[in-house]
Formats: C-alpha cells, structure tokens, sequence
C-alpha cells in the first residue's frame, strides 16, 4: 500500500535560516526538530518553526518535490512560503 508524504520547511524565524526536509509522518517529524533530535543542521541554527508544508499522495513525490525545492534559489523558498503564509507564523498546531 501506498504511503503519503510531506515536504516541509521550517524556519529560525521569519526570513531566517530555513531548512527543507521530507516525511511520511510531519506531526512527529516537526516534534523530533523541536526537541532537538530531528537534525544537526536544526539544533545548530534554532530552527523550530514550521512555515510550509505540502501534501503527496506517495512519499516518491513527495521526495521529487523536496529536492525541487532544495536546489530553488532562496529568494524562491521565501516567495512561496510568504504566498501561503505571510505571518510566518507556526503551523504546527494545525496538523493535530
């Protein structure tokens, strides 16, 4: 069967750092990262804010889609996270 997937980013606040990863499972992905134990590149720059997430049907396009995002330039990244959140604000609390 089938598995969906999310590519997401966060963000050490708005138009800070940000990092781009990939997840089958976004709530527990998100709470690994806000503890620290999600990624060396978080825990080194803060970064504990999700700002964009994208739903997949397959975790195969959702991967494809993550390493699209990754090789956009950064000025890309920020336009599309500030089209669907401008705030910047943390969505975490809309996945549960």
């Amino acid at each position: 069967m089938a598995r969906g997937g999310w590519p997401y980013i966060m963000a050490s606040k708005p138009r800070g750092m940000l990092y781009i990863g990939v997840t089958a499972h976004l709530a527990a992905r998100v709470d690994q990262h806000r503890r620290d134990t999600g990624s060396a590149f978080c825990r080194r720059y803060g970064i504990k804010t999700l700002v964009y997430a994208e739903p997949y049907d397959t975790i195969e396009e959702a991967i494809a889609r993550e390493k699209a995002l990754k090789a956009w330039k950064r000025d890309w990244k920020i336009e599309l996270i500030e089209a669907a959140n401008p705030e910047w604000r943390d969505m975490f609390d809309t996945l549960a």
